[in-house]
């Protein structure tokens, strides 16, 4: 249908989650909105993500999707820690790592992507060059396709926003890095379907769990690295793990070969601000903490928030992402703190044993739970 919104013409970066969400809410406003992804293809696979309370079961049952979701959950199944002989330590139970429902990022960003097809388009292999803010919109350019004008430009590009450095500025300026890097990798080989997760200071190695088929995380200074040269993250990692006890040796063996490589820092967004004129921010470009364990429900929630304020201002951009912000500032204010990386991946053999018992002694784990389910609700959704 045709828009009655002022600023109906909506470009957005990105296409993994909080991007194919805003656009799902903003084309059933009646917007004409347009999709572009860098990657050549919708990315499939990923890490498990999870949608935890009352507040994002409503947002997944507004968009008509909570039941997909629950259809292709994981299970979130227990993950046991080990030594390095293989013997339990610990146990951490599924509802703390998968939250209510548990789902792999590239199911649900094919749920999104098949909901918006027929009603958005998706530019894929392309991104954005240059913003240019005029009295009547934004002139945008791009790697490859022709130079258009749009009324909104959104930024829902991850943690190294392409869209906010250039609308607001440098990553330098706008990203904390915490210390630690992360890897998610897809393996043709068969570590067993139970989660296994081994730790020596200051490194984590994990098989056979939700995240991926491996997943690392190790203490590192910040490196210098290509984010998209796949064989350069698997020489960092095998780096990194060298002389690791456990079946380390034989998942590097198996890293070796595998074609999907995932390695990035874990880091924190900090800004002032989620919009700058006509330009505004969603998901992990505005409130990112990596492995936080709340960017997919911050992105979907944010994601209604944003398109939801602006039919109700009429399309009227300033009035609209002012209390976007307003109601976003709080809701993730959980993302402002806390660092996963010394939590999956404690400094010395003392620490990891106090993190183990974490999940031995039940009232540790529960008085966990309570907190992350009060984050996780705590916003008053309006009914746009």
């Amino acid at each position: 249908m045709r828009s009655t919104l002022k600023n109906s013409n909506v470009l957005i970066s990105g296409a993994s989650i909080g991007g194919p969400a805003l656009a799902y809410w903003l084309a059933r406003h009646g917007c004409n909105v347009t999709v572009v992804e860098k990657a050549p293809a919708l990315r499939e696979g990923g890490q498990a993500v999870d949608f935890k309370g009352e507040t994002h079961h409503t947002v997944l049952t507004r968009m008509g999707i909570l039941d997909d979701v629950r259809r292709l959950q994981t299970g979130g199944a227990d993950q046991q820690f080990v030594d390095a002989s293989g013997r339990t330590l610990a146990v951490m139970p599924g509802e703390f790592s998968g939250g209510d429902i548990e789902i792999r990022r590239g199911d649900l960003a094919r749920l999104l992507y098949e909901r918006t097809a027929s009603s958005c388009e998706y530019v894929f292999g392309d991104s954005i060059t240059s913003l240019t803010e005029t009295p009547g919109g934004v002139h945008v350019t791009f790697e490859r396709s022709a130079p258009r004008t749009f009324d909104l430009v959104v930024g829902a590009d991850g943690i190294h926003s392409n869209v906010r450095r250039l609308a607001i500025g440098p990553e330098s300026d706008c990203v904390d890095f915490l210390g630690h890097y992360y890897a998610l990798v897809e393996l043709d080989a068969d570590f067993g379907p139970d989660g296994r997760i081994y730790n020596e200071p200051g490194r984590m190695v994990a098989v056979g769990g939700p995240k991926a088929p491996a997943f690392f995380v190790f203490a590192s200074p910040q490196l210098d690295y290509d984010r998209y040269d796949v064989e350069q993250q698997k020489a960092i990692l095998t780096r990194a793990y060298a002389g690791m006890g456990w079946r380390t040796p034989q998942v590097l063996d198996a890293v070796r070969g595998a074609k999907d490589v995932y390695l990035d820092s874990i880091s924190r967004v900090s800004i002032d601000r989620y919009a700058q004129g006509r330009v505004a921010l969603l998901g992990d470009a505005a409130y990112g903490n990596t492995l936080g364990g709340f960017g997919t429900g911050l992105a979907v929630v944010g994601a209604y928030v944003l398109a939801g304020e602006l039919a109700a201002a009429g399309g009227d951009h300033r009035v609209a992402f002012a209390e976007y912000e307003r109601q976003m500032r709080g809701y993730a204010k959980v993302a402002k703190s806390g660092n996963a990386g010394p939590f999956l991946a404690p400094s010395t053999p003392a620490r990891i044993r106090m993190r183990n018992w974490t999940f031995k002694f039940g009232f540790l784990l529960s008085l966990m739970l309570k907190l992350t389910d009060r984050f996780a609700t705590d916003i008053k959704l309006k009914n746009y």
